[in-house]
């Protein structure tokens, strides 16, 4: 079965397809020359697919992170150290060298969304920045010095708007990977203070 047959079919965790590969495959190749002893947060893990891959080729220790249960489960499940957490909520300041996420950024009508996990994973509200922005005025607080953070966007979200916010809460954006499909561009920017 394919990642995007998988995907399909999963109910309750989001499942990893190109978008999860792409910050995946980037953010393990920024890392790949850290230090050893680089701790990495990966907010809203899913599957835990992002998470493993960076635990399996790097020498980062990596914790991962999700609200949903299910999630925690599954990716607890493939090995990994993870927390139920609503985005950096529950870390303490200064904790992490580097956080990746690939947050819902889909944008979505309110009166056409349903309440249930795989609709939390998937939608970033109305202009698709809805899990983005509070991510973005949090994430700072938890940064090491130095500390970085890859964040997937979608051109359906707005990038140079994400770029924008990311300014407001102190980071330059970089991006460092951009990855095209018929209905979007995916980008990964790399967020520096």
């Amino acid at each position: 079965m394919t990642l995007r047959d998988r995907r399909d079919v999963e109910t309750d965790v989001y499942q990893p397809a190109e978008d999860s590969q792409l910050l995946a495959k980037v953010t393990c190749e920024r890392l790949e020359d850290a230090e050893s002893d680089r701790v990495v947060l990966e907010v809203g893990t899913g599957s835990g697919y992002v998470a493993g891959r960076i635990g399996d080729e790097t020498d980062a220790r990596v914790i991962a992170s999700d609200l949903n249960p299910h999630a925690v489960r599954q990716a607890r499940s493939e090995g990994i150290e993870t927390v139920r957490a609503d985005l950096v909520t529950p870390f303490a300041d200064g904790a992490f060298d580097a956080v990746v996420f690939n947050p819902p950024y889909l944008p979505t009508d309110p009166d056409s969304e349903w309440d249930d996990w795989m609709e939390r994973a998937l939608s970033g509200g109305e202009d698709g920045r809805a899990v983005i922005d509070p991510f973005l005025s949090r994430v700072g607080r938890v940064l090491a010095p130095g500390g970085v953070v890859y964040l997937l966007v979608s051109s359906l979200t707005g990038v140079e708007e994400v770029v924008e916010e990311a300014g407001e809460h102190g980071f330059s954006a970089v991006a460092v990977a951009d990855e095209s499909f018929p209905f979007e561009t995916l980008t990964v920017l790399e967020l520096c203070r």
